[in-house]
C-alpha cells in the first residue's frame, strides 16, 4: 500500500504565490477590476480572521509569557535583550540601506514628470508622546482600538500583578492560559488556508501594478528587496548561528511560512502567528516567544528602516540635493529611533519617512514620488521584520537557556 506524500504548507504557500503572480499578470490593465472585486476580498477575508485573533492573543499570551518567566528581574532582562537587539540590527538595517542606494545611485538620471502627487501624511506624535502613552489610561479602549504597544503594555503589568499576587491569582493565569491555547487552536484553523489567502492577496496587487508603471521606479523595489535579503542573510543567520548554533539553512527552512505570508500579506500582526509557529519549531521556550515576537512584530522595523534609508537617497537625488556624510548618518539615527517612535501607528512607514527627510532638510512632497509603489516596496521590508523577530526570539532564548528546554 503506498502513501502520497502530501505538499507542505510552505510549498502550498509559494505555489499560491506563483499562480496569483501569473492570474495578476493575466488580469491586468484593462481587467484589474475582476482581481480587485472579485479575488481581493478572499484575501481581506483571511486578514480580518488573523486580525480577530491577534488582540486577544497577544493580550494572554504575553501575560502568560510574563508568568512564565517567573520574576521581575528576568522580564527585564529578556526585555532588555530584545530591545538591544532590535536597536542594534535597526542601525545595521538603515546602514545597508544608505550604502546600497550610494552604490546604485539610485534615483540618478529619474526625471520628474508632472507635479508630485500630493500625500496626505498622518500626524506624528514624536517619540516622548509615543512614550508616554503606552501605559495606557483605558486599556480597554486600548484593546478595542487594537493600541498593540499600549496593550503589551498592559499585559506586562497584569502578568507582573499575578506573579506578585502568586498562588490566589492562579485563576486568573489559568483563563489567559486556556485563552492562549484556544486562540492558537483558532489560528491553526485559519492557516490552513494560507495558500488561497497568498493567491488572493497577491493577484490584485500585480494586476493593479504592471509593469510598464513599476519601470520608472524599478531600481528602488530591486534595491530595496537586494537590501533586505542581504541584511537578513547576514546579520539575522550569523547572529543566530552565533549564538545558538542554528544553521542559517535551518534557520530560513523553518521560518519560511511566517516570511512567504508576510511578504505577501504585508502586516506584521496579521503574521504573529506563523511567527510563533516558526520559533516552536526551532526550540524557543514559549515563556521567551510569548514576551519576544509580540513586542517585535510592535517596535522591530529593520526592514522599514532599509527602505527609509533608499527612499532618502533617491528623493535627494530627484531633487538634485546632494546629501553629506553627516547628513547619511543622521539618517540611519532617525531610522533608527523613528523606528520605535513610530511603532504601532497607522500610517507608520510614511510618519517615518516624512521625520526622516525632515531631519536632513529634504522636501516633504518627495513622498508623493514612492508613494505609487509603497505596497510593492512595503512587502519585503515586511518579511524582513519578521525574520528578525524570529531570530530575536532563538537568539535571546539562546543566552537565557531557554532554547530546547520545551523538547
Amino acid at each position: 500500500m503506498t502513501t502520497e506524500k502530501k505538499l507542505s504548507m510552505p510549498i502550498k504557500t509559494l505555489i499560491g504565490l506563483i499562480c496569483g503572480v501569473i492570474a495578476g499578470s493575466i488580469l491586468g490593465g484593462n481587467n484589474a477590476y475582476i482581481a480587485k472585486t472579485f479575488i481581493s476580498p478572499f484575501g481581506t477575508l483571511f486578514l480580518n480572521a488573523i486580525k480577530m485573533v491577534v488582540v486577544p492573543m497577544v493580550f494572554s499570551s504575553i501575560i502568560v509569557g510574563v508568568c512564565g518567566i517567573g520574576d521581575a528581574k528576568s522580564v527585564g532582562r529578556i526585555g532588555g535583550k530584545t530591545v538591544v537587539y532590535f536597536l542594534c540590527t535597526t542601525v545595521f538595517a538603515a546602514t545597508f540601506g544608505i550604502i546600497a542606494a550610494n552604490v546604485f545611485h539610485i534615483g540618478e538620471g529619474f526625471v520628474i514628470e508632472g507635479t508630485v502627487a500630493e500625500v496626505t501624511i498622518p500626524e506624528n506624535p514624536g517619540i516622548i508622546n509615543t512614550l508616554i502613552n503606552i501605559i495606557p489610561s483605558n486599556p480597554i479602549q486600548s484593546i478595542a482600538n487594537g493600541d498593540m504597544l499600549q496593550i503589551i503594555a498592559f499585559a506586562i503589568i497584569v502578568g507582573g500583578g499575578i506573579v506578585i499576587v502568586g498562588e490566589k491569582a492562579q485563576p486568573v493565569f489559568k483563563f489567559f492560559n486556556g485563552m492562549a491555547e484556544i486562540m492558537f487552536a483558532v489560528t491553526g484553523v485559519i492557516m490552513k488556508f494560507t495558500p488561497i489567502a497568498v493567491f488572493a492577496l497577491i493577484t490584485p496587487v500585480v494586476a493593479e501594478n504592471g509593469i510598464s508603471v513599476l519601470l520608472p521606479l524599478a531600481s528602488v523595489v530591486l534595491v530595496v528587496y537586494g537590501t533586505c535579503i542581504v541584511h537578513a542573510v547576514v546579520v539575522y543567520s550569523l547572529s543566530v548561528k552565533i549564538f545558538s548554533g542554528i544553521s542559517p539553512l535551518k534557520f530560513f527552512k523553518n521560518s519560511a511560512e511566517a516570511i512567504v505570508f508576510a511578504f505577501t500579506s504585508a502586516s506584521s500582526s496579521a503574521t504573529l502567528p506563523y511567527s510563533m509557529q516558526s520559533a516552536e519549531k526551532m526550540k524557543v521556550s514559549e515563556s521567551v516567544s510569548s514576551f519576544v515576537l509580540p513586542l517585535g512584530s510592535t517596535i522591530n522595523m529593520d526592514g522599514t528602516a532599509i527602505y527609509q534609508g533608499i527612499c532618502a537617497l533617491f528623493i535627494a537625488n530627484v531633487y538634485g540635493i546632494e546629501l553629506t556624510l553627516v547628513q547619511q548618518i543622521t539618517i540611519v539615527l532617525t531610522c533608527t529611533f523613528a523606528s520605535v517612535g513610530a511603532a504601532g501607528i497607522p500610517g507608520s512607514a510614511m510618519i517615518m519617512l516624512s521625520m526622516v527627510l525632515q531631519s536632513v532638510g529634504l522636501p516633504v512632497e518627495g513622498i508623493g514620488l514612492v508613494a505609487g509603489i509603497d505596497r510593492i516596496t512595503d512587502m519585503a521590508p515586511t518579511a524582513t521584520n519578521i525574520t528578525g523577530d524570529i531570530a530575536c526570539s532563538v537568539v535571546v532564548a539562546a543566552t537565557e537557556g531557554e532554547l530546547g528546554k520545551d523538547e
